[in-house]
């Protein structure tokens, strides 16, 4: 009999303590001395792990949020962190009690009741501030309202496009959505429209500047059913002032700085090939720098590389062109050269023609005396002997001016000086165009 009773009684206490151990662990450091007579009144009974109006439509639940601060956007992770206040407010009748007061309770006594599964469904990492206690709030209404309120922050993927970075725009969302209930068991919806989001008009960011935000109530689809969706949309716009400073400018200057080079004698060629090698090298640099915080990904021509593409050309032109008027000068002296050779030989051999000539009478005197030829015969051969000379002088100076002549105009320039003055007008003219038409294509289109 005796063990009769102590089984029975044993049974009571294990049922006894797993009826309290199905409010949860929490529960056990709430006894019913240290609750209020009017939480001991609304938690008698109470299932947390019903949601409220079961089988009776689904649970509205408002939402609004208070933006504390944007720490940090990324374009290489293509996120951003952000430390938001999250307020949900919805109507269990379980909790009605009488009078018009409300009910402020201990975060922890949130493990007694039940809360709505939100999530963010972008979310990356995240986590519940917990310094001193764990940043949450409940208050309980007496019509049975019950507001939760919780302070989180959160790394949030944005989908980034950098085509026109810096003088991007970049629309970031905030969205939240239940996890486990779908549309028949909870409605989420904003509590003021527009008004429900605070903190992003007098938000101060590094980079960016907020141009406006909206919000929308939509729905997500997944393999199991539909769920609610609440979208907070803002736009970013970026701050182009610290990059025209950083780099627009400096690239710009060495532009400039390489157009120095037209005023410097091409007789200076240690001179003018340091200017043109250093500046390359310096906008080489400028490049790989404007370039270390982005994402190195090959789908984003970026307004900023087409920029730093157009600097490096007209710098890299400018070298060309000292290289092009160094080899025509070159060339130049070269031909000029050859015709003073030309024309030096050529006078060598008129030389010793000539004093062949002189001499040519006095053996054709011993001619005439060995070979008794006419007098009328050796004045027509003298005559035709001078005519084909000199005619064959006439065609071999005139070949040789019409070679040197067509080899000047083919192999150089008449005036290689000529090229750093076109190019003092042609290459700042062409840089002001081009930029012209870059600030209108990225600010206006």
């Amino acid at each position: 009999m005796l063990l009769y009773l102590l089984f029975w009684m044993s049974l009571f206490l294990f049922i006894t303590n797993g009826e309290r151990g199905f409010y949860g662990n929490h529960y056990a450091e709430w006894n019913d001395s240290q609750l209020q007579p009017t939480i001991q009144r609304l938690m008698k009974g109470y299932n947390r792990y019903l949601r409220p109006n079961f089988n009776q439509g689904p649970v509205e639940i408002g939402m609004s949020l208070d933006i504390a601060s944007i720490d940090a956007i990324s374009e290489i992770n293509m996120d951003y962190t952000a430390t938001i206040f999250l307020r949900q407010r919805w109507r269990d009748s379980r909790l009605i009690f009488p009078g018009n007061e409300s009910l402020s309770l201990d975060g922890r006594l949130v493990s007694l009741l039940w809360i709505p599964d939100t999530f963010i469904p972008d979310s990356k990492r995240s986590f519940l501030h917990d310094v001193t206690v764990e940043n949450r709030l409940i208050r309980i209404f007496s019509n049975g309202t019950v507001l939760y309120a919780l302070r989180i922050t959160a790394t949030i993927a944005c989908n980034m496009d950098l085509t026109k970075y810096p003088m991007d725009r970049q629309e970031c969302t905030l969205q939240l959505e239940s996890w486990g209930y779908n549309l028949q068991d909870v409605v989420f919806y904003w509590t003021r429209g527009n008004d429900s989001v605070k903190g992003l008009d007098t938000l101060r960011l590094a980079q960016y500047s907020v141009e406006s935000y909206y919000t929308t109530i939509s729905k997500a689809v997944y393999e199991t059913g539909f769920y609610p969706k609440l979208v907070l949309h803002f736009s970013l716009r970026r701050n182009v002032l610290f990059f025209i400073l950083e780099t627009y400018v400096p690239s710009t200057l060495l532009v400039v700085l390489s157009w120095v080079s037209f005023w410097i004698s091409q007789s200076s060629v240690p001179a003018r090939t340091c200017i043109g090698v250093t500046t390359v090298l310096t906008m080489t640099t400028l490049m790989m720098g404007a370039r270390t915080s982005l994402p190195n990904a090959n789908c984003f021509i970026k307004a900023i590389d087409v920029y730093l593409g157009i600097c490096f050309t007209f710098i890299f032109g400018a070298l060309l062109e000292y290289a092009c008027a160094h080899f025509c000068t070159m060339q130049h002296q070269t031909i000029f050269d050859v015709q003073r050779e030309l024309l030096k030989e050529f006078e060598e051999s008129n030389g010793t023609t000539h004093l062949a000539n002189s001499a040519s009478p006095k053996k054709m005197q011993t001619k005439e005396s060995a070979q008794q030829e006419t007098p009328e015969q050796s004045v027509t051969c003298e005559g035709n002997e001078a005519t084909d000379k000199k005619k064959e002088k006439g065609c071999g100076l005139s070949s040789v001016k019409q070679m040197s002549r067509r080899a000047a105009s083919i192999m150089s320039v008449e005036n290689p000086n000529n090229i750093d003055r076109r190019a003092r007008v042609f290459f700042p003219m062409v840089f002001f165009l081009v930029n012209i038409f870059y600030w209108l294509y990225y600010l206006l289109f």
